[in-house]
């Protein structure tokens, strides 16, 4: 759709070009007066800056949800049987919906605050002066600079065009960059992937293409995510499952035991209650929320949620080799001048008059410009070819002093020269070199560069980041490998990789000698690391290869030949100096530009996904153990019916259901979701949450049955008999419901521990004050029915652990109880990080 939209737009364009306005000054730009009537008449591109939730979604969002429905139907019923102290379990539809919103509304606060810095600023003449100002800002008609790596904002018609090309790969998905005259038609959403220009926006608001996509791209958004489609898919499946057992509770109560309306009502519910995993969705969003809010502090802009997921799932990192290894910054080593060439003082011409000429000068350009300040005096270009990812070099032509080009050595002599040897050697330093020639060809010519004549070695220097050998150790010991993809020339690639110590550094392959073959590239990226002269396409292509072998891939990058390959990798990471284009559609943006914010991203993510896992399996147990009892008690309700015994009511309260999950799930829930965690995240996360939860749920179900039908005194037990009952249940199932937390909290660190000491702490105050005793109607007194209600936890602890240990043996895993030094870098690192 994209594509014909472009065509046929081009070809509007090509066959009536729209008129310029009267009024409309193209060197000078519009005048206040001008922006202003545009203002009044509403002509202003009023896209909101990022399209985040507003506050009463999030509000929506929270309070309206599946299970605050289920609770509050449940509440309901409760507070009409007159008992409100059961009805203790709606406070949590209060305290799920109060802190989701909190956190999702801080969240919102520092996205938002961080995507208004990122933000691509374009350059607006206005009254003749270039100012760089936010998208919303431009008006119908403004004119608007382009260079380099800009992002087109808003639709327009070029104006002035200097080799101008534009790359619309993301509206069209063809990679070929389109060159574009005077007169043709940009869209929005596309971006300058060499020369500069101006042009006049003729589309703005929602009219821009762009506009729409744009604004679905940025949503502040939960969904995509396997954690948050697998909770969903769980939820759905509950809601199912509460019917049938609701039904069959309050059929036994009501018509086979007979009891009256109300107990009946509060065993339903006390039956139903326990099966809604009511934190589950609040721990997800608040360990997302609180994930935003840390990397914000890192000065990190995650730009979609399930990103945050993404990382902590990533096995390969591919980083550019400038301005992420190195710094962005580059200074003027030496010119080293051909013998038999123009001389250095043509040389040194020439280089002034590129890199004065140069509208929007790369970091090599700007090196030169610094270190020769002085007009060489040759004036305008005659012709000028930017330089391009895809050609590496850049020329322009000057009449009568020459035609010159500035470009890879590589690309532009012949290997087997003595200039060529002699960049090789400088190159494999570490250096950054570019050769300077003359050419028999003007540099806008068809078949150009033509013939080269060497004529200087420009050799520069590029500063290592201080951070970048820390950062590849932590990747290597998250066993995380890291992939060096670089445009400059493979040996001063390897150079800088080798001396930090990257393995495989010191042997760089040329990606000139990459196998196009998709199969065979793969096999070549799995046994190298460092790469250079890689072209655009080539690293989309080698994000692709990855993929193939299953690898999750993050790709790091700040200039436009890195945008294709941010897209197509699972997650893009951009620095916040990057082109306006890698900012638009990288996942995360690196405010900082230190490489090293990276592994706090990637740790951030593997606490966020490994702590929801970790306290998913602990809803779900006491999902399946209240699913359990539930049915056993239905059952043997209409068994009683059928073979003439004494049916069972409920064993519980709702109160009691609420105190079980006190100790063994919500604080120590809370507590989880927020800790370190440095597992890295795998796929399957229903089916390995369930390992745990459909087993222990099973046994907690089963050995509490056991214990209240032989502590049950049948139907003619007085009142303190039925809560005795009740209470020996209560102790079986928080016994083994506890050793359940133990087991998930594994491996511990001291502060698990006192987790755990503390939840039982917290058990046996309620079982020993009188106060809480009579509060929560709970009566341990009678000896024989708590001895066995304690064995039985204890049968019921010995299998939950044997479940754990076989379950580790089938699906391979290694299990530990204790956590040992190499579990903590992750931790340690994250600490530090707070």
């Amino acid at each position: 759709m994209a594509h014909e939209h472009t065509s046929s737009e081009e070809t509007a364009v090509a066959v009536a070009p729209e008129r310029l306005p009267d009024d409309v000054d193209v060197a000078r730009g519009l005048t206040a007066d001008q922006v202003a009537a545009r203002i009044a008449s509403g002509q202003t591109n009023d896209v909101p800056d990022r399209a985040s939730r507003s506050v009463k979604d999030i509000i929506r969002g929270n309070v309206f949800t599946r299970i605050n429905a289920i609770l509050t139907v449940l509440l309901v019923i409760v507070l009409a049987t007159g008992s409100i102290i059961d009805g203790m379990f709606g406070l949590l539809i209060i305290a799920n919906s109060g802190i989701g919103i909190i956190q999702e509304i801080r969240a919102k606060r520092t996205l938002d605050a961080l995507a208004i810095v990122s933000q691509a600023k374009p350059m607006v003449r206005r009254d003749g002066v270039a100012v760089a100002m936010a998208p919303k800002d431009v008006v119908l008609d403004d004119i608007i600079e382009l260079g380099s790596g800009d992002q087109i904002v808003v639709d327009g018609e070029v104006v002035s065009s200097a080799a101008l090309e534009v790359d619309e790969s993301l509206l069209t998905g063809e990679a070929d960059p389109v060159h574009k005259a005077s007169g043709q038609q940009v869209l929005s959403g596309s971006f300058v992937a060499a020369g500069s220009g101006a042009y006049r926006a003729t589309k703005v608001g929602g009219d821009a293409y762009a506009a729409k996509l744009a604004e679905e791209a940025s949503k502040f958004t939960l969904v995509h995510s396997e954690l948050r489609s697998g909770i969903d898919k769980i939820l759905k499946f509950i809601t199912y499952l509460m019917i049938p057992a609701g039904a069959l509770i309050i059929f036994n109560q009501l018509f086979t035991i007979g009891l009256p309306i109300r107990p009946a009502l509060n065993g339903m519910v006390a039956a139903l209650v326990p099966m809604v995993p009511e934190g589950l969705v609040l721990m997800t969003s608040i360990a997302f929320a609180v994930g935003v809010i840390r990397l914000g502090k890192r000065q990190c802009l995650v730009q979609e949620l399930p990103a945050i997921e993404g990382l902590a799932r990533v096995d390969v990192v591919c980083a550019d080799k400038t301005g992420t290894l190195t710094e962005n910054g580059m200074r003027l080593s030496e010119v080293d001048v051909a013998p038999g060439g123009s001389g250095e003082s043509a040389v040194k011409s020439a280089l002034s008059a590129m890199a004065a000429s140069d509208p929007r000068p790369n970091a090599s350009v700007l090196a030169i410009r610094e270190s020769l300040s002085d007009d060489s005096g040759w004036g305008e270009a005659t012709a000028l070819a930017p330089f391009s990812s895809a050609k590496k070099w850049s020329g322009q032509s000057y009449g009568s002093h020459g035609n010159w080009v500035l470009g890879a050595p590589d690309v532009l002599l012949d290997p087997d020269s003595e200039m060529a040897r002699k960049a090789e050697e400088v190159g494999s330093s570490g250096l950054r070199v570019l050769m300077l020639g003359s050419s028999n060809l003007p540099v806008d010519d068809a078949d150009a560069p033509g013939t080269v004549t060497p004529e200087a070695l420009v050799v520069l220097e590029q500063k290592v980041r201080p951070d970048a050998q820390e950062t590849l150790e932590y990747f290597a010991s998250q066993k995380v490998a890291v992939k060096v993809i670089s445009g400059d020339n493979a040996v001063s690639v390897g150079a800088v990789a080798g001396s930090l110590g990257l393995e495989g550094g010191d042997r760089p392959i040329d990606a000139r000698d990459l196998p196009s073959d998709q199969e065979k590239l793969a096999d070549t990226l799995d046994g190298a690391t460092t790469f250079g002269r890689v072209r655009p396409d080539q690293k989309r292509e080698m994000v692709a290869a990855l993929q193939s072998r299953g690898h999750t891939v993050a790709m790091t990058g700040d200039g436009v030949n890195d945008v294709l390959a941010l897209k197509d990798a699972d997650i893009g990471v951009s620095m916040g100096s990057g082109s306006p284009a890698t900012r638009a559609v990288a996942q995360i943006v690196l405010l900082d530009n230190k490489f090293a914010t990276l592994p706090y991203v990637v740790a951030e993510g593997r606490r966020v996904i490994g702590n929801i896992e970790r306290v998913s399996n602990l809803f779900l147990t006491k999902t399946v153990y209240s699913v359990v009892l539930a049915f056993l008690i239905g059952i043997t309700g209409v068994l009683s019916q059928v073979f003439d015994f004494e049916p069972l009511p409920y064993p519980f309260l709702p109160r009691h259901v609420t105190i079980a999950a006190w100790f063994t799930i919500g604080i120590p829930a809370f507590i989880l979701s927020l800790a370190p965690n440095n597992e890295r995240a795998r796929t399957g996360f229903v089916s390995r949450v369930m390992r745990l939860a459909l087993p222990s749920g099973l046994i907690i179900g089963i050995t509490t049955f056991i214990s209240y039908v032989l502590a049950y005194q049948g139907p003619d037990q007085t009142e303190t008999q039925k809560i005795q009952a009740g209470t020996s249940a209560l102790i079986t199932l928080i016994m083994i419901a506890v050793w359940v937390l133990a087991v998930v909290a594994r491996p511990y660190v001291w502060w698990k521990l006192v987790l755990i000491g503390g939840s039982v702490a917290g058990y046996l105050i309620l079982f020993a004050l009188p106060f809480t005793r009579e509060f929560f109607k709970l009566d341990p007194s009678n000896v024989a029915a708590t001895t066995l209600a304690i064995t039985l936890g204890a049968i019921g602890v010995v299998l939950v652990e044997l479940s754990w240990w076989i379950s580790a043996r089938l699906h391979g895993e290694k299990r530990k109880i204790f956590a040992t030094p190499e579990d903590l870098p992750g931790e340690h690192h994250h600490a530090h990080s707070e």
